[in-house]
């Protein structure tokens, strides 16, 4: 009986994480977002850049939030790789922008991946989204004409449940 208890308990952990997003989304904490904005491409890059960079130290979340301890690792036009550390409990999350013209180099498509780099976080209360979705409201692209963005559950981990105010 004993030996059975066990098993059922491992193959309940096992199966925890596929239950737990088996509704939808990913089984990793993760998020992908896509934007769309009326205005070139090199504005969207030195906008994200300029707000990654300001945002590198915790002096902007001493009120409270996660708008602070982003890093950048590499940039160029067509691409932006940079990390986020959580102020509370010090996890990081790779972030990948990728940046695409169109219209004739009038309007911007950007394509934004944030992982967590913590290999079983499930669940991240809309963590990597809001990781995104602060780099593009901080540095007011949002604001930018043609602005659109897409995602939901199934692209990013607790999306419908993100509360930016705090992650």
């Amino acid at each position: 009986m004993h030996f059975k208890m066990e098993q059922a308990a491992v193959i309940m952990l096992l199966c925890l994480p596929f239950a737990a997003c088996s509704a939808a989304g990913p089984l990793h904490a993760q998020c992908k977002v896509e934007w769309n904005f009326g205005v070139p491409c090199w504005n969207v890059y030195v906008a994200l850049v300029s707000q990654i960079k300001l945002w590198s130290t915790a002096d902007n979340c001493q009120q409270g939030g996660e708008k602070c301890l982003y890093t950048m690792e590499s940039a160029n036009i067509h691409s932006i790789t940079a990390k986020h550390t959580t102020l509370s409990d010090k996890r990081v999350e790779d972030i990948i922008l990728k940046l695409i013209p169109f219209h004739d180099n009038q309007s911007c498509h950007v394509s934004g991946f944030s992982v967590s780099e913590t290999w079983y976080l499930v669940l991240d209360s809309g963590t990597n989204y809001c990781n995104l979705h602060n780099l593009v409201e901080g540095s007011g692209l949002d604001k930018a004409p043609g602005y659109a963005e897409s995602t939901n559950d199934f692209k990013c981990t607790q999306f419908s449940a993100a509360n930016c105010t705090i992650y």
